[in-house]
């Protein structure tokens, strides 16, 4: 299993994910520099299409989802409403993302959030060999096997891009 070098650079869904047995890459970029996923994607040499966003979103019933989904993509609202069974869903506002995450825009993991919340992936998921996502913190992201990822999340994927 992989490990961070020193404690100070471990995150909390680096150790959430070492609790679950998961192994794991981890990486790192410098947050000053560019910090959107495409970016990211190629300071990091990996496909975009195997680094994934996290974004979080509120149902028209007032409940909660998180999305994964390729860097380069666009989540799709009405896509994304329907695989979750809502009537619609939007955007959280970014001011919101911390209160109810405990990440901050840009640190976003699907993994260690204050709550858990219901997780959808973008279809693509289950047939890629390795999935990249936020470690948790500016500058970190973690690589794993993708289907260990969903089964620790109980997340489901479906189309959900534009």
């Amino acid at each position: 299993m992989a490990k961070a070098k020193d404690k100070d650079n471990k995150t909390n869904v680096m150790r959430l994910l070492e609790q679950a047995g998961i192994p794991y890459t981890p990486h790192t970029y410098d947050p000053e520099g560019p910090t959107d996923g495409v970016s990211v994607a190629s300071i990091l040499g990996q496909d975009p299409e195997c680094v994934f966003k996290t974004l979080v979103t509120r149902g028209a019933s007032g409940a909660y989802y998180v999305f994964d989904i390729p860097v380069a993509e666009n989540l799709d609202l009405k896509k994304a409403a329907k695989a979750v069974g809502e009537k619609s869903i939007a955007m959280l506002p970014q001011k919101e993302l911390l209160g109810l995450t405990g990440y901050v825009h840009g640190g976003c993991s699907p993994v260690g959030m204050k709550k858990q919340f219901p997780t959808v992936f973008h279809e693509t998921a289950e047939i890629i060999d390795t999935i990249m996502v936020s470690a948790g913190k500016i500058g970190f992201q973690v690589e794993c096997e993708p289907a260990a990822l969903l089964a620790l999340l109980d997340a489901a994927t479906a189309d959900v891009t534009v």
